[in-house]
């Protein structure tokens, strides 16, 4: 069951900038640690950043640090990452989580610590 709806996926040249949302149903993001992780074509999943719900410390991945943004917004129950300077290697499929007091502790990851779920959204960065 899927208790995330994310959107702002798309194709977008090199350089050019997503803004990716991930609405929550069902539940409230206030206590959680959020996330977003993406699975590349043949590869496995990485976890990209997550925002950790004890202090709002926030852990980006090497390949994203500088270039990605993840905030959340509890009024709306919504969780953003906004994507800039894109490469074709951010090419994938991005799906936001949420967990509980293990996530998000020193890393992204892992994923087994995340209790819920998006559907995924599909980000191509082509010319």
């Amino acid at each position: 069951q899927l208790q995330f709806v994310e959107s702002g996926g798309g194709l977008v040249q090199p350089g050019g900038s997503l803004r990716l949302s991930c609405a929550a149903s069902e539940f409230t993001i206030d206590y959680y640690s959020v996330a977003w992780f993406r699975q590349a074509p043949g590869k496995e999943h990485e976890g990209v950043s997550c925002i950790r719900s004890s202090d709002g410390r926030i852990y980006y991945s090497d390949s994203v640090k500088g270039r990605f943004t993840i905030s959340r917004d509890n009024a709306k129950n919504t969780v953003y990452l906004q994507m800039n300077s894109l490469k074709p290697e951010d090419t994938g499929v991005y799906y936001c989580a949420a967990g509980g007091v293990k996530a998000c502790t020193e890393a992204v990851g892992p994923e087994y610590e995340y209790d819920y779920w998006g559907q995924g959204t599909q980000v191509t960065v082509s010319s």
